[in-house]
């Protein structure tokens, strides 16, 4: 499984973190972007990451911002995406599940 990683400036230091993370575990990662703190627009990069979900069976994509809530909706506009904010294990899980 594939899992795609995307963020804006507000996202990105963590981003980074949970990328390290992800590819100690064994995980095969691609990160979208962005690559640095300078300014950029959320939706870019929500968008991004959903549509490369959709492109690609059997993968998953996670997103990052300042809140989490702009660019899960800018995920959500992709056809096909179901991008939940998740603040713990349980909603993550949960989220998956449904």
């Amino acid at each position: 499984m594939k899992i795609y990683l995307g963020s804006d400036h507000g996202g990105f230091e963590l981003k980074e973190v949970i990328e390290k993370y992800l590819i100690e575990e064994g995980y095969e990662v691609e990160d979208l972007g962005t690559h640095s703190e300078d300014s950029v627009d959320y939706p870019d990069f929500g968008i991004k990451v959903g549509e490369a979900v959709v492109k690609e069976e059997d993968s998953i994509g996670i997103v990052f911002c300042g809140t989490g809530i702009g660019i899960s909706i800018a995920a959500n506009k992709v056809k096909g995406v179901r991008c939940a904010l998740c603040s713990n294990v349980f909603s993550a899980e949960m989220a998956k599940k449904h």
